[in-house]
This record gives structure tokens, C-alpha cells and sequence, in this order.
């Protein structure tokens, strides 16, 4: 245990209990302990395997390249169509976590040897995304925004159409591309 994640558990109200309980269960197969995007990251030789976090309707284990592992008891929950390596472990009570602890472990396991596998997971490429009817037309009519667009990394592509292509309404991802103009030209990413 690493004394730095203490607070995290402390400081859990609605899932104390479960997230100790998974804390014990990934603890006992060796990995890391560390805090990571202020969670609990569990890793193995420096490389990121599960972490614990909690939602206001359950707690869960999140496998960095759960995409990889094999789902023979369907637990592995695909959390969004844009989520591409990860998946969750779904849980709402202790009880769910004890009837599943030998289950989890061989998932850990299995993440385990997939990282020493050296798998990776295959991502989209950025042109695999949609790009909105709304932001494509600004793109047309303005060549140094898309010039701006192009040479912004490609993970800060992604978001920006993610984000402009989200919503159903028109006028919302038309005012989306809008407002972000300004930062695609000064380079910024959607959350810089």
C-alpha cells in the first residue's frame, strides 16, 4: 500500500467499502500502487494496468487495454463509443466484488501478461473520425484554420471533432466550432 493513496479511500463516502475491498484484491496480485489523475493507479514494471474510481452510480476497476482481455464472463463493460482500449468493471456493492474475486484477479492477471506481451491496442486514425458538415465548411473557407488544424497533434484533432460533432443540433455544433476557433489558430488543444 502506498500511504500518498490513503486520502482516497478516507475521503470515499458512498463506495469506502467496495473500493477497500478492490484495493485488496489488486494489491494482492503484485502490482504498484501510485496516484495517477488523482486516483488509485495500480502498474506493473512502470506501465498502467487497472485503476479503482468511483461514479455517483458505482464503483469500478478500469483495464487500461481492456480491449484486449477476454470477456468469457461479459463483466467488461465498454463505457462510450469514443472509449477505445479501456474497459470497466462495474460494481454497486461489496457483495458483487466477493462473488467475483477470483474472476477479477484473473483479469488482473491476464492485463498482467498482456503488458509483458508488449500488445497494444489498434486506435482509430484521426481521419477514421467524423468531421462535422459545420466544421468542414469552415475549414473550405478558411485555409489558415485549416492549416492551424492540420499541425495540431493528432490526439488534439481528435478532440476537436469529437467535440463538434457530439451534438444532434446543428446550431450547438456550429457554435461549438465557433468558439474554438481561436485556439485551434494560437495551436491549443480543446482543454489547454
Amino acid at each position: 500500500m502506498n500511504p500518498k493513496v490513503d486520502f482516497y479511500f478516507d475521503e470515499s463516502k458512498k463506495w469506502q467499502k467496495e473500493q477497500e475491498q478492490l484495493r485488496s484484491i489488486v494489491l494482492d496480485c503484485q502490482l504498484t500502487e501510485e496516484l495517477k489523475w488523482g486516483t488509485p493507479c495500480y502498474t506493473f514494471q512502470g506501465k498502467n494496468i487497472v485503476l479503482i474510481h468511483e461514479f455517483k452510480e458505482y464503483c469500478a476497476l478500469l483495464f487500461f487495454k481492456g480491449a484486449l482481455l477476454n470477456d468469457t464472463n461479459g463483466i467488461l463493460v465498454h463505457q462510450s463509443k469514443n472509449v477505445q482500449a479501456a474497459r470497466q468493471i462495474r460494481f454497486t456493492n461489496l457483495t458483487e466484488i466477493m462473488d467475483q474475486k477470483v474472476i477479477l484477479k484473473n483479469h488482473i492477471y491476464e492485463a498482467i501478461e498482456v503488458e509483458k506481451a508488449g500488445l497494444k491496442v489498434v486506435l482509430k486514425k484521426t481521419t477514421d473520425f467524423e468531421v462535422s458538415d459545420e466544421f468542414q465548411k469552415k475549414l473550405e473557407q478558411d485555409s489558415v484554420l485549416k492549416l492551424a488544424f492540420t499541425a495540431l497533434t493528432p490526439g488534439r484533432q481528435r478532440a476537436y471533432l469529437l467535440y463538434f460533432s457530439s451534438p444532434k443540433q446543428s446550431k450547438t455544433r456550429e457554435s461549438r466550432v465557433e468558439k474554438c476557433i481561436q485556439q485551434i489558430l494560437e495551436g491549443k488543444g480543446l482543454n489547454d
